[in-house]
């Protein structure tokens, strides 16, 4: 029998078919026994700042203070590994 795989399965396709619903539903089944977490778990750095400014109303807090540290914050780089 010098038949080659494609020959086989030319041949026969209800076999054909057969295999190719169990290759789907086994890759079905493994799919969804995939270990994949929706949300991963990660541990993003954080900074907490206070500042406090005697006698000063918001808006003096948010263009003396707030704005100042935004400016700093924003020039600290990214440390990705």
């Amino acid at each position: 029998m010098g038949a080659n795989l494609s020959e086989l399965f030319i041949r026969r396709p209800v076999m054909t078919i057969l295999v190719m619903l169990g290759i789907v539903i086994f890759g079905i089944a493994g799919f969804k026994k995939l270990p994949v977490s929706a949300l991963p778990n990660v541990d993003f750095p954080t900074i907490q700042v206070t500042a406090e400014l005697s006698g000063a109303n918001p808006e003096t807090m948010a263009a003396a203070v707030a704005t100042v540290l935004e400016k700093q914050f924003s020039t600290i780089a990214a440390s990705i590994p």
